[in-house]
Parts: C-alpha cells; sequence; structure tokens
C-alpha cells in the first residue's frame, strides 16, 4: 500500500473490505466490470460467492443491489465514480427514495485518473449525491481515515451512503490524528484563530500545507477535515466561523455544489462570514499524475496562501 511516502487509497480500501467480509456474511460486492482496477478484486479472491460483475451497465447494478438490499442484504457498489454518475436516475428512484441501505463505494475520483483524462474525473459527484434526500456522503482524506471509517460503514451504519476514494496519490495527511469516526463529525486537524481551511480528501495536504507558511507570516490557520459531508457538522464549522470570521474551502470537486458550497449554506444560515472558495471551475485533461492536474488547475497550497493573504487584508 504504501508508495514512497504517498499510500494507495484503493489498496487500503480494497483490502480492508476483504477482510470485512469475513465477518458480514451478508456482505455482497457489486461491480461494473473495473473489480481489478478498484480493487475490488480482493473481495473476489475470497468470496466467489458473494462477488457479482455485472458488466458495463451500471443502471442494472444499483437496481440490483438495490433488490438484495429489499431482502436484508448488504450490497456494497464498487465503482469508478464517473461512470457510477450514469446510474443517478437509478440510485435516486431505486435507492435513496426507497432509503435502502445499499453503500456506494467509488474510486478514481477527482483528477485520481490523471492519464484517461477528463471523460473520467468526476468533479460533480458530491453536488449530484448531497443533494438526494437520505443519501450520506463520506470523504476520507487519506488511508488512516478510511480505516477509522470503513468498518463504521460496513458494520453499524444503515441506509444510502456514498463513499468518495481517489486512486493512488494520498499523502499521509491525519496519521497520528486522534479521533475516532462519526457520521455527521468533523475533526479539527490543526487549531487556529485567525482564519480557518475547510476541506475534505487529498487537498488537506495543501491546507496543511498553506497553514504552516501563513504560520510564518505570523497567521494562526485552523484547518479542518470535512470528513462528513452529508451529515455536515453545522456546530464546528459554526464554532470556527465565529471564532475567526474567515473561511476557504478547498475540494478535488467542482466549487459549484460542491464543499464550499455545502459549508456557505451552514454559514449563510447560523454566522455569515468571507468566505473564499478554491476547487474545480471547469473539467479536467490528461496528465503525467493527479499531482500535477492539482497544480495546473490552482487547486492548492499556493492558491489558498494567494486567497488567505486577499482575505485577511
Amino acid at each position: 500500500m504504501m508508495q514512497g511516502n504517498i499510500y494507495s487509497m484503493r489498496e487500503t480500501f480494497g483490502r480492508l473490505l476483504a477482510d470485512l467480509g469475513d465477518k458480514n456474511k451478508d456482505l455482497i460486492v457489486i461491480t461494473a466490470d473495473v473489480g481489478d482496477s478498484t480493487r475490488a478484486l480482493y473481495f473476489r479472491e475470497k468470496f466467489k460467492d458473494r462477488y457479482f460483475n455485472i458488466g458495463i451497465s451500471e443502471q442494472d447494478m444499483v437496481n440490483f443491489a438495490a433488490g438484495l438490499a429489499a431482502v436484508g442484504k448488504k450490497p456494497a457498489i464498487v465503482n469508478f465514480g464517473m461512470f457510477l454518475m450514469r446510474a443517478w436516475e437509478q440510485i435516486r428512484n431505486s435507492i435513496a427514495r426507497m432509503n435502502l441501505d445499499v453503500k456506494m463505494f467509488v474510486t478514481h475520483t477527482g483528477y485520481s485518473d490523471h492519464g484517461d483524462g477528463s471523460s473520467h474525473q468526476v468533479l460533480e459527484d458530491i453536488a449530484l449525491m448531497r443533494v438526494l434526500p437520505n443519501m450520506k456522503v463520506i470523504v476520507p482524506a487519506d488511508p488512516k481515515d478510511i480505516e477509522r471509517s470503513l468498518p463504521v460503514i460496513i458494520n453499524e451504519e444503515r441506509g444510502p451512503l456514498y463513499y468518495r476514494i481517489g486512486r493512488e496519490y494520498s499523502p499521509p495527511i491525519t496519521v497520528g490524528q486522534e479521533y475516532e469516526f462519526k457520521i455527521g463529525k468533523a475533526y479539527v486537524i490543526k487549531d487556529g484563530s485567525d482564519l480557518a481551511i475547510i476541506g475534505a480528501g487529498v487537498v488537506l495536504w495543501d491546507a496543511l500545507k498553506a497553514a504552516e507558511e501563513l504560520e510564518k507570516l505570523g497567521i494562526s490557520v485552523a484547518v479542518i477535515n470535512l470528513f462528513s459531508i452529508k451529515p455536515i457538522d453545522e456546530s464546528t464549522i459554526e464554532y470556527y466561523a465565529r471564532k475567526t470570521g474567515k473561511i476557504i474551502t478547498i475540494e478535488e470537486h467542482s466549487i459549484y455544489g460542491g464543499i464550499g458550497s455545502a459549508v456557505a449554506e451552514v454559514t449563510a444560515r447560523r454566522y455569515p462570514v468571507h468566505i473564499r472558495f478554491v476547487g474545480a471551475t471547469t473539467f479536467g485533461r490528461s496528465a503525467r499524475s493527479q499531482r500535477d492536474l492539482l497544480d495546473y488547475y490552482n487547486i492548492n497550497y499556493k492558491t489558498i496562501i494567494r486567497e488567505a493573504i486577499e482575505l485577511l487584508k
């Protein structure tokens, strides 16, 4: 799972999912011809009778999962994020509307499928999922967050849930942090008083890097891991809105309808403050690495620093 100082998100997820299958006899994994790429293959190797490859037919995959949930099984859809969006109508009508216990685990999100270009890079999925009633949306920051959250989601959580991870790139953001995952809870990974940076996923590395550089300028920065996008931790967001008066959000997703929008909705209701959004505003492109794309689209610590200095003038 380790690649230099970078952990693989999908390797951590795939191996842990297979381990969880030992004690969860009703856990069934379903994919649409991407079992190898998503690392669902580890579950297939251990539980061939509880693994189904539906083929490239995501709508059928979702309806099949809904049928399994309706008779008491625990279906886990494992697919590329971009291609699961083909089945949004079925997710809405067959899963969310019926409030069925179907977990959707998606890999290769954001820019992580860097080589295949914009057709494979989903930057709209958080917006599409969080708008659905009954749907929960979870975005781990790194493999350690996957280890914290996946057992809870499989063993304890009920109802529709969308779980978003990338491919390989993932700096160890939360290693050494002492917290347990809870649905609806955000986590402070660095405290501060002048500015709050709120985000989720691998771009929290950039949030921490920006905070480190801003501290050298005498600016005290809090960094919040918004692990649970929906339900969202309104209390923590309000607390830091009141404490700092200024928020920057960062996400590997469109700023329209994503994490920035979710945070702004909370502050608009509970305590309005100045907010700047760092995220995608257009489609992606092909590149040699995910990091190259984050830098190309200015979703990085340099942009946060620039926005912070403007915000604090």
